[in-house]
């Protein structure tokens, strides 16, 4: 740890008030101390580790992770499972194993994220969520979707497409000190407005939506509400049902901890009558009739059409099931307070935050005014991973349930040789 990086460790680290104790429960999950090289050297429960979960994450024995936001690194546990797919693949001894799995993930995701099984469907990415939906509503030439400037890039190519082929308006919403405010979405929306569409938490700077207040501007107006929750999943406890939000989808391989290939859509229970889904196949099939008829699925499972990627199934599974463990309100508390503390540094550092303040996500996002091959350069050197946006300008660093101190450090002692 470098000078600068002592000095700011004892000014912050009280602020953070989270030495918190390991999850009992991952004791099954930790590697014999034969196996795990450096990985046993961090005390579980302490300033090094402190949720307890550091040795879970091999990335953790050589980098400072801070890239979760794009990719997050396997934990042991969601290996051993994928070896275990492939291993059942290769032998054919438990084919049943792959169904398991399915009704597994299907459960332990209803229960972590407060919706019901039958609102629950597998995708293959994102972006297939937000198709089906766009593509259930039934639009009329002057309808509108309102979004706004903080979405992902699929938001805007979807809804052009509807421009030009329904003559559906796209309306976008500036954001403002790096957030998209509420009052702004009220005045964007009119009778007109079949849907909302957001990230619930921004991919470029981490802004969290509050979406019980987006649900009742849309709904006052007829419309439906969809969060892109791939930013969000696995980042804060989360109830569904009571965030109000008509449809939610994301994928398993960032803040999941599972892998690219499987991603969750919640459609709610209520929708289900008249949404029809977007492709047909024979998943969708409930009950073979005479004649080649057949009666289909009625709830979210019928935009399943085909065979699921069991593999990333069988990841989400275990990845569900090690969040279980960890537990979200846990993980929340850690990541939040650390990103404070890396909001904190930044603008000490002189840099401009990007991310709003007392923002409830783990992602931090600044303008860092330095020459951006140079500081590539050095963070690489460090070990630092991050991610760099609006051509090298913005740098993205994400602090998940692994992260401590001193990765966080690492970054922000790299800068400070550097301003």
């Amino acid at each position: 740890m470098t000078e600068w990086s002592r000095r700011n460790f004892v000014k912050t680290t009280a602020a953070a008030g989270l030495v918190l104790p390991a999850a009992p429960a991952l004791a099954a999950h930790q590697p014999a101390a034969a196996d795990t090289g450096s990985r046993t050297s961090a005390v579980p429960g302490s300033d090094d580790d402190p949720l307890g979960i550091r040795g879970q994450f091999p990335v953790t024995d050589e980098f400072a992770y801070l890239n979760t936001a794009s990719t997050g690194p396997l934990p042991l546990p969601v290996r051993e499972a994928l070896v275990s797919y492939a291993d059942e693949k290769t032998t054919y001894r438990d084919p049943g194993s792959r169904r398991r799995a399915v009704d597994r993930a299907r459960t332990r995701f209803a229960n972590l994220f407060g919706a019901d099984e039958s609102e629950i469907a597998f995708l293959f990415n994102t972006s297939d969520g937000e198709n089906i939906v766009a593509n259930a509503i039934d639009w009329r030439p002057g309808d509108n979707v309102v979004i706004d400037e903080l979405h992902f890039t699929t938001a805007f190519v979807v809804y052009r497409e509807l421009e030009r082929r329904k003559g559906v308006e796209l309306r976008i919403i500036p954001s403002r000190e790096g957030r998209a405010h509420p009052e702004d979405y009220d005045a964007y929306t009119d009778d007109r407005t079949r849907l909302i569409s957001v990230a619930w938490v921004s991919n470029r700077n981490g802004f969290r939506h509050d979406l019980p207040t987006l649900a009742e501007i849309v709904h006052a107006r007829g419309g439906y509400l969809f969060a892109d929750g791939i930013q969000a999943f696995g980042t804060s406890p989360t109830n569904l049902h009571a965030e109000n939000v008509d449809f939610a989808c994301g994928n398993g391989y960032k803040w999941l901890h599972a892998d690219f290939g499987c991603s969750i859509l919640y459609a709610r229970r209520e929708h289900h009558d008249w949404m029809e889904p977007d492709r047909f196949g024979h998943a969708q099939v409930a009950e073979t009739l005479p004649e080649h008829q057949y009666r289909l699925r009625t709830d979210a499972r019928k935009f399943e059409h085909g065979s699921l990627a069991f593999g990333p199934v069988a990841a989400m599974d275990a990845a569900l099931g090690f969040i279980e463990e960890v537990g979200l309100a846990r993980i929340a508390e850690h990541t939040h307070a650390l990103a404070g503390q890396l909001r904190e540094g930044a603008a000490d550092l002189g840099m401009k935050l990007f991310t709003p303040p007392s923002n409830p996500s783990p992602i931090v996002s600044f303008y860092h005014g330095l020459d951006s091959q140079e500081l590539s350069d050095a963070l690489n050197a460090e070990g630092v991973f991050f991610t760099y946006q609006e051509g090298g300008e913005l740098l993205r660093a994400a602090v998940a349930m692994f992260n401590n101190r001193d990765d966080v450090d690492r970054l922000l002692g790299v800068i400070a040789a550097r301003v």
